[in-house]
């Protein structure tokens, strides 16, 4: 990589990428961007194990999409997302802006809370008791003029009900969460079966098969 064709403030952040990164531990990934070239963004990153990104790589779709709305009046604090093998992480994104208040990178942190989330469930379990599963459960419902987003947030509630992250679920558990997806109607959605089969990490066919298995049970 030129360094000489990074902007100044972007080159003087290099040095701060490693610095978080050690500072919590190796299930932190800490990322420096340069908006300039979506295409291969990345210009340092650190514990790049966490996504499987390395120097070169290209910017994220939220990253993409906030530089398409120019959506950069707020940061992006703890906001969670979903590597490719399931892994949850807890993320944020830093614009970074010169003195005429144009953004020209962006610092990302990402950290992978999967063993956090599995201890917390754990813990959640293990700690219930009969007056806390008897209380009544308000139900949640989405209004959105946008189908995708209905979509996206039944699904976001029937995995956190099963409470794993996506990389510790067998088999019996994605048929299940399948089942419980096509019960709630989410597969009348176009889209919806390469949705879901992206969110499990598994192929459109695979869905498909859990659901003809599901539905001759029936």
């Amino acid at each position: 990589m030129d360094n000489e064709k990074l902007h100044p403030l972007l080159l003087n952040m290099i040095p701060l990428v490693e610095g978080i990164s050690r500072t919590l531990g190796s299930n932190c990934e800490v990322v420096l961007h340069d908006i300039k070239t979506p295409q291969h963004s990345v210009i340092a990153i650190s514990n790049g194990h966490v996504t499987g990104r390395s120097v070169g790589s290209p910017m994220t779709e939220r990253g993409l999409k906030a530089i398409r709305n120019k959506e950069y009046e707020k940061n992006l604090i703890k906001y969670k997302t979903i590597t490719k093998d399931g892994r949850t992480l807890k993320s944020s994104t830093l614009f970074i802006k010169d003195q005429s208040d144009e953004v020209v990178g962006c610092l990302c942190i990402n950290v992978d809370i999967s063993e956090f989330v599995v201890a917390k469930n754990v813990i959640t379990e293990l700690t219930e008791t009969i007056d806390d599963s008897n209380k009544n459960k308000e139900i949640q419902e989405t209004y959105s003029n946008n189908i995708n987003d209905i979509l996206y947030s039944v699904v976001e509630r029937v995995l956190e009900n099963i409470g794993k992250p996506v990389a510790y679920l067998n088999k019996e558990e994605k048929v299940k969460i399948v089942e419980n997806l096509d019960e709630k109607g989410t597969f009348l959605i176009k889209g919806s079966v390469e949705y879901v089969a992206e969110v499990l990490c598994v192929s459109r066919y695979t869905i498909y098969n859990y659901l003809d298995k599901i539905r001759a049970r029936k």
